[in-house]
């Protein structure tokens, strides 16, 4: 696997920025460019599982590797569902099965610095070097206007 990483400045305090990131009504805005009608079930505590979920029974499935508010964010991906089925053993989830996601939050001079890494394989890195930008200008957009 390979290690993308995206980072962007927004005139926005941190705890604002973590709010978009995780709050029910603006996760599925700023996530839709991967998904339309995406959304997380998860009660965000560290070690609990967590369902990306878009369209009717599709997504994956993590587990909350870090949780520190307002500062770090990170999830372990563990597999897919398909169909409405969780799938942890096809050889297409194995590919990328132990994957993180990082959401890294600094303060500098007054503005958030939010950094996202994510462990991605070679099939899905064109996708995401296009999605990724689009997402996090999404981000910014809803912090700076106080979404």
């Amino acid at each position: 696997m390979e290690k993308l990483e995206y980072t962007i400045l927004i005139d926005a305090p941190r705890e604002t920025v973590w709010n978009i990131l995780w709050n029910d009504a603006t996760y599925p805005v700023w996530t839709a460019v991967f998904s339309e009608g995406s959304r997380v079930e998860t009660d965000w505590n560290e070690g609990s599982k967590v369902l990306f979920l878009g369209g009717e029974h599709e997504g994956m499935i993590s587990s909350i590797a870090a949780n520190r508010p307002n500062e770090l964010m990170s999830f372990k991906h563990l597999g897919v569902i398909k169909n409405g089925v969780e799938d942890y053993d096809s050889e297409a989830t194995k590919l990328w099965a132990g994957a993180h996601e990082n959401y890294t939050l600094k303060t500098v001079d007054g503005q958030t610095e939010l950094t996202v890494d994510l462990d991605v394989t070679e099939q899905d890195k064109a996708y995401f070097l296009k999605t990724w930008p689009t997402a996090l200008d999404k981000v910014k957009e809803l912090a700076e206007k106080g979404a």
